[in-house]
């Protein structure tokens, strides 16, 4: 019995990341100083001006002040900034760190069983942290440390002053926290609505035809309408739970400032103080609530990207980044299926039960039975895009999961059911986008396709853009664009999902001389179909039934067998308890 395991730990590649941002950090809180600092300018130049200047009537001394002034102003603002242009550059650095990452889990979250609006997510995320360090509210933070400066410096021109502008920060800080509070679920609530309206605009996008030749139109408007309601009101719950505690916050500070003023008016009329420090105080107060007014202002942000965080770390902490393994040969003599089971993503259900063959180089399997036996998620398996729940693959003695994706990707060639081509040139899909890929691979694998005269005529031959998903390209010229892409590098093994279900009688002739070109340079070929004309070129035959394969032999003996059971079935006076076997007409 397998120990329970133990509750997997936050990934801290957000925190590195953040951390190693941590010396220019440095330098926006050094700034942030010297600007906090120059922000008393404004206090101290009243207070010189109503105490000194109005008294003396020097106008040489109001020249001197004022060009003073003007000097830290310009200084000030200079560091505001290069303070700003830092955090922009600190939040491109923080992207720079994650985004390849990011899309390492992108491109892994559906193999996991993500939903689609999930797996777009993290990319978003990064946006959102990205946006906010970039922003006006980090700033905020970095002033804050400095309001006991103003505060100290109103208790200094009067103590009651100074309790004003405390119980007034302290009120306006309450008020903050309350509307985070209030803000959190909401926040959650819309991200989440968000998500699932882009997710529906998008696959109505891409699957525009059918959803026009179907008349859909009408119905995922219907959907697309409810989803985009319930993330407008979403909106307003956010915005309603939010907008009157900044309403009132704003209240409230124009109650502080000119109650500040007031309360320094009472003081000068008694005696206690000059109009010069009632003056300066008043600054004073608004420099120290600064802080506290950009981030209510910036709080919106401040919460998406503090939510952001803690779902990158989750989700990173679900899908760790995989070690440098030991570079592996080149595989060169065979392909082992141990006893595996294998079930969906994200479900522990088996949809494949101890499937076991083995196959040495120069071999080709046929894969046949009828729908849902579960052929094309064994060939998931076999290129290691499903794991296994039980059970190893293994090419040359070593499993799957002891391979560099990449590595083990250069030496698999794949061509699933559903063919799916990237916005680029023909050239590039056949090379799998590889920088570095040489013409004559590209031309050799379009020939072994089958593939090479029918890119010839296209408008741009191998050069021709073939646009998002092939929407360039017919059904039969996707499918052997994307035969050539299986076969481009001569990949040790090759996995056929359904190769021929586009193809005609000359596209079925190309598929079977690419089969016999794979045995003979000693790779390892499996092929799944229902037409018999995929099987000419192969050796062995198995047949899968309810998930499992019953039978694994040389193609001749295994096709007579289905034969003899399918006219065994088809006969008129069966005896009862004889096998049900599947027909010729479901296997192929």
């Amino acid at each position: 019995m397998k120990q329970a395991s133990r509750p997997r730990e936050e990934s801290t590649e957000v925190s590195d990341a953040l951390k190693t941002c941590l010396p220019s950090f440095g330098g926006v809180a050094i700034f942030s100083a010297i600007v906090n600092v120059l922000a008393l300018t404004g206090s101290l130049y009243m207070l010189q001006v109503y105490d000194r200047v109005l008294s003396s009537r020097s106008v040489a001394t109001l020249v001197g002040l004022s060009l003073i002034c003007l000097a830290a102003y310009v200084l000030s603002g200079a560091l505001d900034t290069i303070r700003a242009k830092m955090l922009a550059r600190i939040g491109a650095r923080f992207d720079e760190i994650l985004a390849r990452r990011i899309f390492d889990l992108v491109a892994q979250m559906p193999l996991k069983g993500a939903k689609s609006s999930e797996s777009m997510q993290p990319i978003r995320d990064l946006d959102q942290i990205r946006n906010f360090l970039s922003g006006m509210g980090p700033t905020a933070l970095f002033d804050m440390p400095f309001m006991p400066i103003f505060f100290l410096g109103c208790f200094i021109i009067h103590p009651w002053l100074g309790l004003f502008s405390v119980i007034g920060g302290v009120v306006i800080v309450l008020l903050t926290l309350y509307t985070d509070k209030k803000s959190r679920d909401p926040m959650y609530e819309l991200t989440k609505s968000g998500a699932e309206r882009h997710t529906l605009a998008e696959t109505s996008r891409r699957n525009a035809e059918a959803v026009r030749a179907l008349g859909m139109i009408g119905f995922l408007g219907d959907r697309y309408d409810e989803v985009h309601t319930r993330h407008v009101i979403d909106g307003l719950r956010l915005s309603e739970s939010s907008s009157v505690m900044s309403a009132f916050a704003k209240i409230f500070r124009m109650v502080l400032q000119s109650g500040i003023l007031g309360l320094g008016a009472l003081l000068v009329i008694e005696g206690q103080m000059s109009g010069g420090s009632m003056i300066a105080a008043s600054i004073m107060m608004s420099r120290a609530l600064a802080p506290i007014e950009i981030a209510v202002a910036n709080w919106k942000g401040f919460i998406g990207a503090r939510q952001s965080y803690h779902r990158l770390q989750r989700i990173l902490s679900l899908i760790p980044a995989q070690g440098k393994r030991l570079p592996l040969p080149a595989p060169v003599a065979s392909l082992l299926v141990d006893d595996i089971y294998v079930a969906a993503p994200g479900s522990n259900q088996p949809i494949v039960q101890a499937a076991a063959f083995e196959l040495k180089a120069g071999q080709g399997l046929g894969l046949i039975g009828p729908s849902a036996s579960g052929k094309s998620s064994l060939a998931r398996a076999l290129v290691g895009v499903w794991p296994t729940l039980r059970g190893e693959v293994r090419v040359d003695s070593a499993a799957l999961d002891q391979w560099e994706p990449d590595s083990l990707g250069r030496h698999v060639g794949y061509l699933p059911q559903d063919v799916e081509l990237f916005d680029g040139t023909v050239a590039e899909n056949i090379s799998r986008f590889q920088p570095d890929a040489k013409p004559e691979s590209i031309i050799d694998a379009a020939k072994k396709a089958g593939a090479h005269e029918l890119i010839l005529n296209l408008p741009d031959g191998y050069d021709t853009h073939i646009g998002e998903g092939g929407a360039s390209l017919s059904g039969g010229q996707r499918q052997r664009v994307a035969l050539a892409r299986a076969l481009y590098g001569d990949p040790f093994l090759v996995v056929l999902d359904e190769p021929n279900a586009s193809l005609d009688g000359a596209g079925d002739e190309a598929l079977n001389q690419a089969i016999l070109s794979v045995r003979q340079r000693g790779g390892v070929i499996v092929i799944i179909t229902h037409r018999p004309a995929a099987l000419g070129n192969v050796d062995l035959v198995a047949i899968m039934e309810e998930g499992r394969v019953k039978a694994v032999g040389p193609r001749d003996e295994v096709l007579q067998a289905v034969m003899k059971r399918n006219n065994a079935q088809q006969a008129p006076a069966r005896p009862q308890g004889a096998p049900q076997g599947a027909s010729l007409r479901e296997v192929g």
